[in-house]
């Protein structure tokens, strides 16, 4: 299977963050945070596999800023890795106010996607081919973070 550059998996998401979708201080819900990561990831593992994704895992999420109503956020994420039927993509969510021109960076995700076909069986994906120095140090970490997260699925499958 032929594999395919990172750059043709990128994608973007965004959206205004609106008072339906706000907590009792005005900021956005975490909740919906994770949500908007989720869709954005889901769009890159799309565009790379060409198949339909699920969302296998997810892993450690920081809120470094508040995303306040408002504001607009915007999302952009490009599968890191490869592994057979699965993908690892990475999210970056950034939130720009439109009135003061101020552009933060709110939060980061990995996420773990696996490929499926119409039955719900998993599909093989084309390998993923990073060229630049950032895009194959994303891709050396996918690999340790994999490792990572295949010891503590085995762990937990121990506990009674």
């Amino acid at each position: 299977m032929q594999g395919r550059p990172v750059r043709e998996s990128y994608s973007e998401y965004s959206e205004l963050a609106l008072p339906n979708d706000a907590n009792s201080l005005g900021n956005l819900l975490g909740g919906k945070v994770m949500h908007l990561v989720d869709l954005a990831g889901a769009m890159a593992a799309m565009r790379h596999s060409r198949h339909i994704v699920v969302t296998a895992s997810v892993d450690h999420m920081t809120f470094l800023h508040p995303v306040r109503m408002g504001q607009w956020v915007r999302l952009h994420s490009a599968v890191n890795r490869v592994f057979r039927t699965s993908m690892e993509v990475g999210v970056k969510v950034m939130v720009e106010d439109l009135i003061r021109a101020e552009i933060l960076h709110t939060s980061s995700a990995y996420l773990t996607f696996v490929a499926i076909d119409q039955a719900g069986n998993r599909v093989p994906v084309a390998p993923v081919i990073p060229e630049s120095a950032d895009e194959i140090r994303r891709y050396e970490d996918a690999g340790k973070r994999r490792e990572y997260r295949l010891a503590l699925k085995e762990k937990l499958a121990r506990k009674p």
